[in-house]
């Protein structure tokens, strides 16, 4: 079942963003931010749930872009949980949020993924997502 995520949610999303990034998150700064963009429209997450727990997560923000002179919706955060891959959750969630940002105005669905991210590529791919652009980041 795919679900607009609640404040309820935030425990499962912080597990799910930390396995995502391989990482532990610092919680505190994280959970303020979620609550914020859980607040504001111009955000949108999806909650997979599965077996009575949040098995994937899918996060949009929605923007008008002068570049495109048009809405965009564009994912930030996109994991299953790892023991339910291979399942079809991803393509699942993935459907839903291109759904609700047409539905709500979006010209484009866009995703920046990280190049070491190979089976993430193939798998966008096989959506029907195509590689277009380049990303550059610079710590500060």
């Amino acid at each position: 079942m795919i679900r607009a995520a609640e404040a309820a949610d935030s425990g499962a999303i912080y597990r799910l963003v930390c396995q995502l990034e391989r990482c532990a998150l610092p919680e505190d700064a994280f959970q303020a931010i979620l609550r914020a963009q859980l607040a504001d429209p111009r955000h949108v997450f999806l909650i997979f749930e599965e077996e009575g727990s949040a098995a994937g997560l899918l996060h949009l923000r929605l923007e008008p872009q002068l570049h495109h002179a048009a809405l965009v919706a564009e994912i930030l955060e996109f994991v299953v949980d790892e023991p339910f891959r291979g399942r079809g959750l991803g393509a699942a969630l993935l459907r839903e949020a291109a759904r609700q940002a047409k539905e709500r105005g979006c010209t484009q669905l866009e995703v920046a993924c990280n190049q070491t991210r190979t089976a993430s590529h193939r798998f966008y791919e096989s959506q029907g997502l195509t590689r277009s652009h380049y990303k550059f980041a610079k710590p500060l």
